[in-house]
């Protein structure tokens, strides 16, 4: 396996991307349920838009990894893409929380801005590496949608079930 190939990790993203859709219906079954009361509570509706956003980055980079011999170039540019739309979002969404003071607490708001922020680093990182085909490559990649996917189910524990407490 190398870092700056997609060779060898086909089961590995086909796995991720699986896992990603799968999670992002049911976070959309989650908001479904809670509807009402996520459009009640402050901040909800952007929590949720960072869980999607992070699930549905791991999906188009997961599906990226597996389009066949995709030249280096490409894909570098493609995950560098995805990484800086996504942290866009995410800057977006964060923004409007940090003005509308929006968490039980600020520390709590600033490790949850954090976290979802570093989360989609790996994917800017990666696409980097691979254009100047320089550094960990994909290997990069595993870190980001493994913190992408534990910070989207964190957030989906929340809008399902913290959000009736």
């Amino acid at each position: 396996m190398h870092a700056h190939t997609t060779d060898g990790w086909g089961e590995l993203f086909l796995a991720e991307a699986g896992a990603s859709a799968a999670l992002a219906g049911l976070l959309f079954v989650a908001m479904s349920i809670n509807l009402t009361k996520i459009l009640e509570v402050q901040g909800l509706v952007g929590r949720a838009g960072e869980a999607i956003v992070l699930l549905v980055a791991v999906l188009i980079v997961s599906t990226l990894v597996l389009v066949p011999d995709q030249p280096r170039v490409a894909l570098g540019t493609e995950l560098l893409v995805t990484g800086l739309l996504a942290w866009s979002i995410l800057a977006v969404i964060h923004v409007k929380a940090v003005r509308g003071r929006i968490g039980p607490t600020r520390p709590v708001l600033v490790a949850r801005i954090a976290m979802a922020q570093v989360a989609v680093l790996p994917f800017l990182v990666a696409g980097v590496s691979l254009l100047l085909r320089a550094g960990g490559g994909l290997y990069w990649l595993v870190p980001g949608v493994v913190l992408c996917l534990v910070v989207a189910v964190l957030n989906a524990w929340v809008l399902l079930i913290e959000i009736l407490r």
